[in-house]
């Protein structure tokens, strides 16, 4: 039988589909909303744009900074959730959650570069104005490595959560399969991005449709939580 949690298994559930809803509304809002806005091709146009919208572009790092938040408080979640089912799996899928994080909080900090440059501090007139903006633009190329470096170690997690699900007693097994797509997908793009980057932009946007899952999954948890009859019944598997 699988041991009782201090916290009922349906009120973490809810709590989990909450910050799973709040981590991809601030995820979407950080890396698609923000600069699909302010950056162009041009990177004197988009140092513009940052210092016209400095407010905007600080409330996605802010939007950025909470996912990453928002990331260990799901971690800390699923694995009460669902070691139930598989101890050992569960425990792995927090690491890959937190190395993800680790990665991905790391990418935000260079992201304060085009602030300090362009703002009206010492580095406003160290250089030509051009290689200024060409160095404020250089951390949203950045970011694109960050995301494929992170967004590997995310889709291990999501295959491990995908698993999870599917062999759970208390969860719907198409969220499980959901899942499992979701996080093939993360890893496709990534490494084809990483080998063969004119292939990856082929991919888009149809690679990305399979993160409906994890949607799915936040909306499934915090409208439906779980069954704690269901959830006491799970048998835990060490491995």
């Amino acid at each position: 039988m699988g041991s009782s949690a201090s916290v009922p298994a349906p009120r973490l559930a809810r709590l989990g589909g909450a910050l799973y809803l709040i981590n991809i509304i601030c995820g979407a809002f950080a890396i698609g909303v923000v600069p699909g806005m302010l950056f162009v091709s041009d990177p004197a146009t988009t140092a513009h744009n940052i210092q016209t919208h400095e407010l905007l572009y600080r409330a996605g790092l802010a939007a950025h900074v909470v996912v990453t938040l928002t990331n260990i408080g799901i971690a800390a979640i699923f694995y009460e959730l669902f070691k139930v089912v598989n101890r050992r799996l569960a425990l792995l899928d927090v690491f890959f959650t937190l190395v993800a994080t680790a990665i991905e909080a790391a990418g935000v900090v260079n992201q304060f570069q085009p602030l300090i440059l362009t703002g009206s501090g010492p580095y406003a007139n160290a250089l030509p104005p051009e290689q200024l903006h060409t160095l404020a633009y250089l951390p949203h190329d950045l970011a694109q490595a960050d995301y494929l470096l992170y967004g590997i170690f995310f889709g291990l997690d999501i295959i491990c959560t995908g698993y999870l699900v599917l062999k759970s007693s208390f969860m719907p097994r198409t969220i499980g399969i959901l899942l499992g797509i979701d996080g093939l997908a993360y890893l496709v793009y990534g490494f084809a991005d990483i080998l063969a980057p004119g292939f990856a932009a082929h991919l888009v946007p149809w690679i990305q449709l399979p993160a409906l899952g994890e949607l799915t999954l936040a909306l499934w948890l915090l409208v439906a939580g779980v069954s704690t009859e269901r959830w006491m019944q799970q048998p835990i598997r060490p491995s």
